[in-house]
């Protein structure tokens, strides 16, 4: 049919959705127990809200449920590859997947704390960081004392790693 006998009414425009945390093709999907409740949660947070979606028209309704839908298919591939990872309980000597390390920033005074965690749980502000972060691939299975340098665009920067916990 010509698109000049189709009522523009009749056209819904495909939802743009957020892409999810990027993760690199092969790379396997690392989670944390943690993390993956936080998926599952968020899981069942957006089927509550597909649920119970009210909307002023059919139309809104559709467009709200294909959103929903579209970010619950995005998040049900990451469920449904996540590889869970648990929790190190034993001292650690370098630092890996999960481990939290206190580093020295340059010259900084206080160091500061960050957990290595898959790329949905990371969050910067929570001291989380993923695990294919340039600065995590940097150290990862360094032991306590050992240094690393990150180019970044400011320049480069040193991180002295004072303290590796489970």
């Amino acid at each position: 049919m010509s698109r000049g006998f189709v009522k523009e009414d009749d056209q819904e425009e495909i939802p743009f959705i957020r892409p999810r945390a990027d993760l690199p093709e092969g790379t396997p999907n690392y989670v944390t127990p943690a993390g993956m409740e936080e998926l599952i949660a968020e899981r069942t947070a957006l089927t509550e809200e597909r649920e119970g979606l009210q909307a002023e028209t059919e139309k809104d309704r559709r467009i709200g449920q294909n959103m929903i839908d579209l970010k619950l298919k995005q998040l049900n591939e990451r469920i449904n590859s996540a590889r869970v990872v648990e929790k190190v309980r034993e001292p650690v000597e370098t630092v890996r997947f999960g481990t939290e390390v206190s580093l020295k920033i340059g010259n900084a005074d206080q160091p500061q704390n960050f957990r290595i965690v898959g790329v949905d749980e990371a969050d910067i502000k929570k001291g989380k960081i993923a695990f294919t972060s340039p600065l995590a691939k940097q150290l990862m299975h360094q032991e306590k004392g050992k240094k690393v340098t990150l180019s970044l665009p400011g320049g480069e920067r040193t991180f002295e790693i004072m303290e590796i916990r489970p």
